[in-house]
């Protein structure tokens, strides 16, 4: 009998390698898995490339594991925002590096890893320092850089229901890069608020069918203070 639900959020994390790269679904606050990452910064894992769309906020969340030194490279496409000061003060010390990528070129680097696409050419950054030195290309008159995929060694990301073949949905704006995170990954785990029997998700609302899901956990819904920006001690 196929099931994926786990007890514990360490079970569900299982051993992270150091030097792995760790996809993690979210998008500011919306949809990080904040236990998840506090299991990741259990498991001391270090040397790690973390991928989002932004770099973390406040002090919670995706900072908080930034802020342990575990992390030595950050891909995204927002490093700055209004409260990025952890990763602002790590860089500017040179503690961290940052791989910036245009926000629907990371999209589609993530989906192209789960799709099995080897390359495929972008204009997006013809033109700019973000180019480097890739491979351009012409197509119908317009200049393109070359782009290669993101995989993941792990995914973590947060859903909305799941049942015990590891089938996921998820609540508006969280839904964001969890799905193609989920499909570009060695191994993909979740957390969901609600747990289903099989056959009481509709699968016409399934988003991440279970064929890309090792495991997933049970978590409550936590209140959280000030957009739940914690400063740490």
């Amino acid at each position: 009998m196929i099931n994926k639900v786990v007890t514990s959020l360490e079970e569900a994390l299982g051993p992270v390698s150091d030097g792995s790269t760790v996809l993690v679904g979210g998008f500011g606050t919306a949809g990080i898995p904040s236990e998840l990452i506090e299991a990741l910064i259990a498991s001391g894992a270090r040397d790690l490339t973390i991928v989002n769309n932004n770099a973390g906020n406040g002090y919670a969340g995706l900072a908080a594991v930034l802020q342990t030194g575990q992390v030595r490279k950050m891909i995204c496409s927002f490093p700055r925002t209004v409260d990025s000061w952890v990763f602002n003060d790590l860089y500017r010390t040179g503690k961290i590096e940052l791989e910036l990528v245009p926000q629907g070129n990371l999209a589609e680097r993530i989906r192209a890893a789960g799709a099995g696409i080897g390359a495929f050419f972008s204009p997006t950054a013809y033109g700019t320092e973000l180019a480097g030195d890739r491979e351009t290309k012409e197509i119908n008159g317009r200049l393109h850089v070359i782009e290669y995929p993101i995989h993941g060694d792990i995914a973590l990301i947060r859903a909305e229901v799941g049942d015990r073949w590891g089938n996921l949905t998820y609540r508006k704006a969280a839904r964001n890069f969890g799905p193609v995170m989920a499909t570009a990954a060695r191994r993909t785990v979740a957390t969901v608020h609600e747990l289903r029997n099989l056959g009481e998700i509709d699968p016409e609302t399934i988003v991440t069918p279970g064929i890309f899901v090792k495991a997933l956990v049970k978590v409550g819904r936590v209140a959280t203070e000030a957009g739940g920006f914690k400063k740490a001690a």
